[in-house]
């Protein structure tokens, strides 16, 4: 009986950590090596674990409208920097500096949220550089 609660139990510690397994590091799909300006409009936020998802169409040197996804933190750590789906709605233009995801499409992972304002929002980066605010300039 003692056995069986034991491996009860070690199967649910394995299950709980499983999610943390999927998770990716930052180096594993973006570069750091390469940071990005974009300016655009905000077409939709995805508030969604493990990341929220900014979508914005930027205009392409060709004119025609790109839209790139922008990978922010967590939704929780997004709301305690002030971070809400009230502060990024949908038509708001604005500026996102972050790093370029290695398979060359249009995704990026997000450091800053710039308004027309002057506004600044940290989008909570899992890259170290952008902590340090060495972000695209």
């Amino acid at each position: 009986m003692r056995n069986r609660i034991t491996i009860v139990a070690g199967l649910g510690l394995l299950l709980m950590a499983a999610p943390a397994w999927a998770h990716h590091a930052f180096a594993a799909e973006f570069d750091a090596t390469k940071p990005v300006k974009l300016r655009g409009t905000i077409t939709k936020v995805e508030f969604i674990n493990p990341h929220a998802w900014i979508h914005i169409d930027v205009k392409g040197d060709d004119g025609k409208m790109v839209t790139w996804m922008i990978e922010g933190g967590s939704p929780n750590a997004l709301y305690r920097r002030g971070v809400t789906k009230d502060s990024l709605t949908k038509g708001t233009e604005v500026v996102v500096e972050g790093f370029l995801a290695k398979s060359g499409d249009n995704r990026a992972n997000g450091a800053n949220v710039t308004f027309t304002d002057g506004r600044k929002l940290f989008l909570g980066s899992s890259n170290n550089a952008a902590d340090d605010d060495k972000s695209a300039k």
